[in-house]
């Protein structure tokens, strides 16, 4: 098997890649049409209360943020996934029904919204920290990025079908086969081999473990860097539903189909860009400036062309860029956080990410309300560029990131830099102290194998 594709070598993590595929399918035709249900049928294309919408669903990850965290942490993760999926997809049913009763009502949506919110503050957690027990820590950043794929190739389907299927049998029946999808993962954690897994001791209750989890994160300035990148770049950029459906319904005059091509145009990009991920053996901090650089020019891009086309075509380059930012930054996250931090880590990561939604969404939707949708995306562009720029600042000042200008004569080599750019007599070269991540990653991976022969050491000193 090609290295893109190793992990899916592995049953456990084949049988849960299968099974995600189809519920993050249905997920994304439910978000589709919640977010048409909010827009069109329950208010007259009024994109503060879809903002509202996102708001209560993503504001949970902060809220919970001390718990889900240690929850992950502490207990079984596969059970708690059932758990959790089981949850998002009777509350998919039960709104389903309501629609097809006639009887929701956007305060409705909104309470339904916040419940999917708290199911989904435990659930991610545990499902990023999961993604470390299907897999060895060699395959991690390769599975993290087919997770992606997953996710991504599942909104290139799930809004391009559920565009289709609002058309022809309307919003209800959409959110009814999304809740039929959740049996796909649950069956597939049932059936996971569990001597396979790659199990890590439990932490053990005691005081201060919700504080040493933001300590730990506070300790590590690399750490925070990545986070506060995230939080510019979930909060004010990754607004799409806002984005695409405003886009298609004032600027365009499209239907439910129109909108879900979009979502499924930023899809293409963001699959593209999760396979080009899965190649990388490690995350690497150059991929990650680079991208939020890139999405800023793509979203700035898109915001000026003039017909639905032309802006579905660069969408594609908005999702490619995206994704490739995210999951360089979820591997760097998961890869370079010690074993017994990663749920709590991984918590607050997700809060980081989501979280900010609640703050940006409403006021990325108002933007679009008073001044168009051209200028909310120009919010997207500017967060990019602010979120490079966070981290080329911290890499000048806290990795000696430095630019030298070497004559054409002179070996880079000599100089430890890496070309740039040459400018006529001169070369510009750049020089860093090494690879912050890679030595991350080697201190996790050492803590990993310490914690393993403690593990060990403990069970046999018990069978003896």
């Amino acid at each position: 098997m090609s290295a893109m594709f190793r992990s899916l070598s592995l049953f456990n993590y084949r049988l849960w890649f299968a099974g995600a595929l189809v519920s993050n399918i249905g997920t994304w035709m439910q978000r589709t049409a919640q977010d048409w249900l909010v827009l069109t049928d329950l208010t007259d294309n009024d994109a503060t209360a879809l903002g509202i919408t996102m708001a209560l669903q993503f504001a949970p990850p902060i809220l919970m943020v001390p718990i889900t965290g240690l929850i992950a942490d502490r207990f079984d993760r596969r059970r708690l996934l059932m758990v959790t999926q089981l949850s998002m997809g009777l509350l998919g049913l039960a709104l389903g029904l309501l629609v097809l009763t006639d009887s929701v009502q956007l305060w409705m949506v909104y309470v339904f919204a916040l419940l999917l919110g708290v199911a989904a503050a435990i659930d991610a957690p545990v499902r990023q920290s999961f993604v470390s027990e299907l897999v060895p820590p060699g395959h991690l950043t390769n599975a993290v990025s087919l997770n992606s794929a997953s996710f991504n190739g599942a909104r290139l389907i799930g809004p391009a079908v559920a565009g289709v299927l609002i058309a022809t049998i309307g919003t209800g029946w959409v959110f009814l086969i999304n809740a039929g999808s959740f049996a796909a993962v649950l069956l597939s954690l049932r059936f996971i081999r569990v001597a396979q897994l790659q199990l890590k001791p439990a932490v053990s209750r005691a005081k201060g473990q919700i504080r040493e989890g933001f300590r730990y994160v506070r300790e590590r300035p690399d750490l925070v860097v990545v986070f506060v990148m995230v939080f510019v770049i979930g909060t004010f950029g990754l607004n799409f539903a806002i984005f695409t459906s405003t886009m298609a319904s004032v600027e365009f005059g499209t239907d439910a189909s129109g909108f879900g091509l979009l979502s499924s145009c930023i899809a293409v990009g963001s699959l593209v860009g999760a396979l080009l991920s899965a190649r990388r053996e490690q995350p690497r901090w150059r991929v990650l400036v680079a991208a939020a650089f890139a999405f800023g020019v793509t979203c700035l891009v898109s915001a000026l062309m003039p017909s639905y086309w032309s802006f579905a075509a660069v969408l594609v380059t908005v999702g490619l860029s995206s994704i490739t930012l995210m999951t360089t930054a979820n591997a760097t996250v998961q890869l370079t956080t010690a074993p017994r931090m990663r749920g709590r880590v991984m918590a607050l990561y997700m809060a980081v990410f989501t979280g900010g939604t609640p703050l940006g969404a409403p006021v990325v939707g108002w933007v679009a309300n008073v001044a168009g949708p051209r200028w909310a995306i120009g919010v997207a562009a500017a967060s990019g560029f602010v979120a490079a720029g966070v981290a080329v600042v911290w890499l000048v000042r806290g990795r000696h990131l430095r630019v030298h200008r070497v004559l054409p004569d002179e070996p880079a080599a000599a100089t430890g830099a890496l070309p740039v750019v040459g400018a006529g007599r001169f070369h510009f070269t750049l020089q860093h102290d090494g690879d912050a991540a890679g030595r991350a990653a080697a201190r996790a991976r050492a803590a990993e194998e310490a914690e393993a022969a403690a593990a060990t050491t403990v069970i046999q000193e018990r069978g003896t």
